[in-house]
């Protein structure tokens, strides 16, 4: 893997939709709304891409990620307080078959160790096909498909994207909260300098994609945390007509999104906004390059 390919991801782990495609954009945001150094909250963090990016390059003083999905929250407690043993794991853990299977019994099973938890998610997340824990391999049981369960394990590449993260723990926070409890705790209704980005569940198929899916009363209490919220706030969703009238009160603002679960396709997207916040002037979020971001930051150095 290429050092511009090393880059261009910051997570360990594969989501669906691809938050860190609009990494960049939140980026224009924060400049043109004066928050770089503020803190960050994230309560749907899954990859937690966006934060990393943010953290990686300075934007953020502190990222706050959280997980409700017990997996994923030990995935992180383990990248942030032993990489080694995790990169140890990755570098020896056979890409078998026999392994998938094992994993997914270590991954299903209620007593499993927290660290044991988080590298099973870890491994099934690398082997499955779009990242989905639940779902199938890559290649098929029977491994007959052109990609084969190791197409995405890379083992070098993987442990330093683990290592760099572990370099900034000190300035991330972990926790695993309902998001409609995180939002409304005092550590984003205490401090207007505080970012909040949200990414629920997919309205549209968010039970085939998620371990943690939302009703349509979940997505109502979300909202409703929202709109309390002092500070300011990005979410994200796909645009459904059932989001798009449940946001109605604050402008859309909507973008093509290339897909890769199941089948390569592409899907309309929706970013609302706090009112406090100034919205980049953008064709999609989605399609912000890093020139992009390095001119918008050369302009708000002039003044």
């Amino acid at each position: 893997m290429g050092k511009a390919q090393e880059t261009r991801y910051s997570s360990p782990l594969r989501y669906p939709g691809g938050k860190g495609k609009v990494a960049n954009f939140i980026k224009l945001l924060m400049l043109e709304n004066s928050l770089i150094g503020c803190d960050y909250v994230e309560p749907y963090a899954g990859g937690a891409s966006v934060a990393l990016s943010l953290l990686f390059e300075d934007y953020i003083n502190h990222a706050y990620i959280n997980d409700i999905n017990n997996g994923v929250y030990c995935f992180w407690r383990l990248t942030l307080e032993d990489p080694n043993s995790l990169c140890q794991r990755i570098m020896s853990v056979p890409l078998t078959m026999d392994e998938w299977r094992r994993q997914k019994l270590v991954h299903s099973s209620e007593s499993s160790a927290p660290e044991d938890l988080a590298f099973a998610t870890f491994y099934l997340n690398r082997t499955n096909r779009s990242g989905i824990v639940s779902g199938g391999v890559i290649g098929g049981i029977e491994q007959s498909g052109t990609w084969k369960l190791d197409a995405r394990f890379n083992r070098e590449a993987l442990c330093a994207r683990v290592n760099k993260i572990a370099k900034f723990s000190a300035r991330i926070t972990v926790s695993k909260l309902d998001a409609a409890e995180m939002i409304e705790s005092n550590l984003v209704q205490g401090d207007v300098r505080r970012l909040l980005y949200l990414d629920p569940p997919y309205f549209v198929k968010g039970e085939g994609l998620y371990d943690n899916f939302y009703a349509f009363e979940d997505h109502q209490k979300i909202r409703d945390a929202i709109s309390k919220t002092p500070g300011p706030w990005v979410v994200s969703y796909d645009a459904s007509p059932e989001i798009l009238q449940l946001y109605s009160q604050h402008n859309p603002l909507c973008y093509t999104l290339s897909y890769s679960a199941s089948k390569a396709s592409k899907g309309t997207e929706v970013m609302f906004f706090s009112p406090n916040l100034a919205i980049p002037q953008v064709a999609s979020p989605a399609g912000i390059s890093v020139v992009d971001v390095a001119r918008a930051k050369s302009a708000a150095t002039l003044f």
